[in-house]
């Protein structure tokens, strides 16, 4: 294998995280704060690393094949991960290394597990940072999902091939188009979510911070309240909405900001996706109004909110939801399961690999009384192949065996059974908090061991490659010529 296209673009990577260390910086010197100097050096060391490591493997026949593009998937979201710690480490507060790799690696991966305290009196150097990280890692989910998953036909995203070809091929020409329309949109989203909150009350600081977490899920806050710190004048209303646009696929906001709309609606996803979240919504509003003295308009908003940020990823929350009764706790752990769309910044299992599963059962379950039988399975009005099934049921078996095997090192480790199957369940899916006193909406992941931070940020970075693709690098086949 030819690694030097690997290395140059993972050297571009370590480049540009390097250069928006220094926006933390600028931030900490106008507020007077102790933590530039930290953003100071670990940005001139990782744009030093990042441009050498680029010129070193430059040349100008460069190719990527599959090999490589499951490489430098893995690869770089270890190394962004490793390089994102460093200002945590050189910070004054000096945190240990387990706990600065793991608060990298879960703003990077968008998962939003801290295992930081007393936010707010933090500097807002390090506050901004972790919302940097989780907006980098948001744009990086997008484009990996978008460009490298569907080509790498990891976990059933080949089915996606035919749609981003419509949408270089069709409409923008050169893919450098298509990355930059994207980067936009993105942008786009993330201003006017810093704009609503800002009309809701919010300093510029907060609002910009919680605009970058938003619309990456990824659920940083500033606040140890999280979003409860700022629901009073209705901040919940507008993460709601930008929640669920991050959970979009961004290819749809392309396709329709360019007119194409029949291509767009190809897509079932959508639709799916909406009408599942209103009835979650529902179900747990209802079970609020029943068994609480809320009135229905506050057990709606509490619903929709925390229900939205579980279910997307995201890990905000409004109200400690460990409190709301054992079916309440039992619903928002079958929500981590549940994910947005396909190419969106949402994680988890994703809405378009629960409607290919559904629609080979309910195929099986047709040809089961009659073996002959041709039962023809489709997505969005297409055929779907063996090979776009077999590849969704292998990814469904070893997520949840991911998980399975992560929750009993979890328990091996000296953690208690809600908190280590709902933290392995939280950290495989990249949703943030878990559930209990220790890990839950009101809690954080400080009082862990640290061979328990490690496994969880070893499968926070499994989950967010899709699993396949951490397991397919790791076998022996993959290194032989």
């Amino acid at each position: 294998m030819d690694l030097r296209p690997v290395f140059f673009i993972i050297g571009l990577m370590l480049t540009g995280l390097g250069i928006f260390m220094f926006v933390p910086m600028l931030v900490d010197l106008g507020m007077e704060g102790r933590s530039w100097g930290a953003f100071a050096m670990s940005g001139i060391f990782t744009t030093l690393v990042g441009g050498v490591l680029a010129l070193a493997t430059y040349s100008k026949n460069m190719r990527l094949g599959s090999r490589g593009a499951f490489i430098l998937t893995a690869l770089s979201w270890v190394l962004l991960s490793l390089f994102s710690a460093v200002p945590f480490m050189m910070d004054p507060a000096k945190m240990s290394l387990t706990d600065a790799i793991f608060e990298a690696t879960s703003g990077i991966t968008t998962t939003g597990a801290t295992v930081m305290t007393g936010l707010d009196d933090k500097p807002q150097g390090i506050l901004i940072w972790r919302a940097i990280l989780q907006w980098i890692g948001g744009i990086g989910i997008i484009a990996t999902a978008m460009a490298i998953l569907p080509m790498l036909q990891v976990g059933g995203m080949q089915l996606f091939k035919d749609e981003s070809t419509d949408i270089s091929d069709k409409i923008f020409v050169r893919p450098t188009r298509v990355a930059f329309m994207i980067v936009a949109t993105y942008l786009g989203l993330t201003l006017m979510c810093a704009m609503g909150y800002v009309l809701t009350g919010m300093n510029s600081f907060n609002a910009a911070a919680h605009a970058m977490t938003t619309v990456a899920t990824g659920g940083y806050s500033t606040s140890d309240l999280s979003m409860a710190g700022f629901t009073n004048e209705g901040a919940d209303i507008v993460c709601m909405v930008f929640m669920l646009a991050g959970a979009m696929p961004f290819g749809l906001y392309l396709l329709f900001a360019t007119g194409h709309f029949k291509i767009g609606l190809r897509d079932p996803q959508v639709p799916t996706f909406l009408l599942v979240m209103g009835g979650l919504i529902l179900i747990v509003a209802s079970w609020l109004w029943a068994t609480s003295d809320m009135d229905q308009l506050q057990a709606l908003r509490l619903s929709a909110f925390n229900t939205i940020s579980i279910v997307t990823g995201t890990g905000y929350a409004s109200a400690d939801y460990n409190s709301w009764g054992s079916f309440a706790i039992a619903a928002f752990f079958v929500f981590m399961f549940i994910g947005g769309c396909a190419g969106s910044t949402a994680c988890s299992i994703k809405i378009f690999r629960y409607q290919v599963a559904l629609a080979a059962l309910r195929a099986y379950l047709k040809q089961m009384p009659r073996p002959n039988m041709v039962v023809p399975m489709r997505y969005g009005g297409k055929p779907l192949s063996e090979t776009v099934v077999h590849s969704v049921m292998s990814y469904f078996f070893l997520f949840f065996m991911t998980f399975a095997l992560t929750a009993i090192i979890l328990s091996v480790l000296g953690l208690d059974a809600m908190t280590a199957w709902s933290g392995a369940g939280s950290a495989v899916a990249n949703v943030g908090p878990g559930l209990g006193e220790i890990i839950g909406p009101t809690g954080t992941y400080q009082p862990l061991s640290s061979s328990a931070k490690w496994v969880l940020l070893t499968a926070m970075l499994i989950g967010r490659l899709e699993i396949i693709t951490a397991l397919v690098v790791m076998t022996p086949a993959f290194w032989r010529s």
